[in-house]
């Protein structure tokens, strides 16, 4: 329960006092304080709860608050690392890299971790991973990884819907709200340049609003809008966090998410959906 007494699942209900879901209005964006380097081990959810208290404006938390982890501190903490000087490549792998300026050690940790391999042409590596994610590189990434930079590389958490579950419990039990977190990554989109931060676990929000059915502004009913909530907020937190300031972390207040137990499973397009398979 939340300190209002107020369920996950029922929260944002109308008639509660909770935040309406999809209501719009004013959303901010609050990137919490410097959080130390994370290293393999550590207790994410308290650096995070530290950093809930020291970054000002934050607290106390509200009914209309999202906490944003990005995966690179959280695959760091779960030990979802590989150290790069273990790896022995495939001829494919060493083939590739040499064609293309890539490490062709971090192309064989990709083939490794692939459930299978969508697309490898034009140096551009696109896979599905085992959790149903098709991205670049299976999600791998050298990319600020700290002190070991450019000899370790990051995997996606096994599981990061039980990643945020374990966040917002710590949060929970610390501030007494029951706040949703978001896993955050870094997503390419079809036929669109540059990157944006998506969903990749969620934990007390459902990640996708169906709109289907009901009317639009106009009257006219929506037969086809689903929502993409759970990504808008994670990529509105990156405009706070940035690529290069070290800051891991944002707190989303005002986004008004559709809240419930819903699973980053929600958002996975079936393949037979696929209209460029």
């Amino acid at each position: 329960m939340s300190a209002d007494g107020a369920s996950a699942e029922t929260r944002g209900a109308a008639g509660d006092g909770g935040p309406v879901p999809g209501a719009g209005g004013r959303v901010e964006a609050i990137a919490l304080v410097r959080i130390p380097e994370i290293v393999v081990g550590e207790d994410l959810a308290a650096r995070i709860g530290d950093a809930v208290e020291a970054t000002p404006g934050v607290l106390p938390l509200r009914l209309d608050d999202v906490l944003v982890v990005t995966q690179k501190v959280v695959s760091k903490a779960e030990g979802a690392v590989v150290d790069l000087t273990t790896v022995m490549p495939r001829p494919e792998a060493v083939e590739f890299a040499e064609a293309w300026d890539r490490d062709a050690r971090q192309i064989e940790v990709v083939l490794r971790e692939a459930r299978r391999v969508v697309r490898m042409e034009h140096g551009v590596l696109i896979t599905e991973t085992a959790h149903g994610f098709i991205c670049a590189n299976g999600g791998i990434d050298a990319s600020n990884v700290g002190p070991a930079s450019g000899h370790v590389v990051t995997l996606l958490p096994r599981d990061p819907d039980a990643s945020a579950r374990a966040i917002r419990e710590a949060v929970r039990t610390r501030f007494g709200v029951e706040v949703p977190v978001i896993v955050s990554d870094s997503f390419g989109r079809p036929w669109r340049w540059g990157i944006t931060d998506v969903a990749i676990g969620v934990a007390g929000l459902i990640p996708i609003e169906d709109l289907r059915g009901t009317l639009d502004a106009d009257g006219r009913v929506m037969k086809s809008t689903i929502r993409a909530s759970a990504d808008e907020i994670a990529s509105a937190a990156e405009l706070a966090l940035g690529k290069t300031a070290g800051r891991p972390v944002a707190l989303v207040r005002g986004a008004r998410p559709l809240l419930g137990e819903g699973s980053i499973r929600d958002v996975i397009m079936p393949r037979e959906f696929d209209l460029f398979g």
